[in-house]
């Protein structure tokens, strides 16, 4: 497996600068960010996509996702924290049509930079009304998004997470059953699956050969907020095991969006650490 670190660490500064540092401190890959700071699709040129692969090439750095979960730059002001909204399952047919357009968009981003995968997120149980009418909405946008993944040959992986409209490993797979393409498949965040209760083994055991791109952190005390690993009491090695058993060889993505203060020296104790135990 292949060790990554997520862009969304460095929201203050440009993606320029967080792709040097990433690259600087050893990482093999990075997962960008298509949202503020960073890549916002719709809003990218072909020139600065083109200049972003070319400096990727130089760096020697591999993109390991794309991460469109959120779009917050879609208001102003940006909110205070993650709403995921405009969602995939929205009832509002002005705002899904904008976020299944918004995803699409990063699909050929993606492309752009040969990265293999993007990912998304299936919104607020409310969003849709109730949580089956946005489960049905949900699945009728990423048979949209998927038609246009095929076309691009990019993966598309479903992140969940607790609170949201799917939450859990047995929840996605679900999903991907009812929209049956090839390309849809997991972003998963082993914290997420801690926090909703899994064991990593009937997680990574149920997603097998379905995910694209994991998320690693740290959680500690049940609370969600991630930490850089080996500094909680999650049991990474267990999930590491299991991502082992099903063959899983490509990356390990370190997604710590909650050290905007000190992105370099997270990313550099979370590689020491993980160095150790992969």
């Amino acid at each position: 497996m292949k060790l990554a670190y997520s862009s969304n660490a460095y929201s203050r500064t440009s993606l320029r600068e967080a792709l040097s540092s990433i690259a600087g401190i050893g990482f093999a890959g990075a997962e960008i960010l298509c949202d503020h700071p960073h890549w916002f699709p719709g809003r990218v040129s072909e020139q600065e996509s083109r200049g972003i692969r070319e400096m990727l090439e130089q760096l020697n750095l591999q993109v390991s996702n794309l991460n469109a979960n959120t779009a917050n730059g879609y208001f102003d002001p940006l909110p205070p924290e993650n709403v995921f909204e405009p969602s995939l399952s929205s009832a509002n047919r002005v705002y899904r049509r904008w976020r299944i357009d918004f995803s699409i968009e990063a699909i050929r981003l993606a492309a752009s930079v040969g990265a293999r995968c993007i990912s998304v997120t299936s919104g607020q149980p409310g969003s849709g009304g109730t949580p089956q009418a946005g489960l049905d909405l949900f699945v009728d946008s990423l048979k949209q998004i998927c038609e246009v993944a095929e076309a691009q040959d990019i993966r598309v992986g479903v992140e969940y997470e607790p609170g949201l409209l799917v939450e859990r490993a047995s929840e996605l797979m679900e999903v991907i059953e009812r929209v049956d393409s090839p390309l849809l498949g997991a972003n998963l965040d082993i914290g997420h699956s801690y926090l909703s209760g899994e064991s990593p083994e009937t997680a990574v055991g149920l997603l097998g050969g379905r995910i694209w791109n994991v998320h690693v952190e740290d959680i500690s005390n049940g609370k969600h907020f991630h930490l850089i690993p080996g500094e909680g009491t999650m049991p990474i090695h267990r999930y590491l095991q299991a991502l082992q058993a099903t063959g899983y060889q490509d990356f390990l993505t370190v997604e710590l969006y909650t050290y905007p203060q000190m992105p370099e020296l997270a990313g550099k104790r979370s590689l020491d650490y993980l160095r150790k135990i992969t």
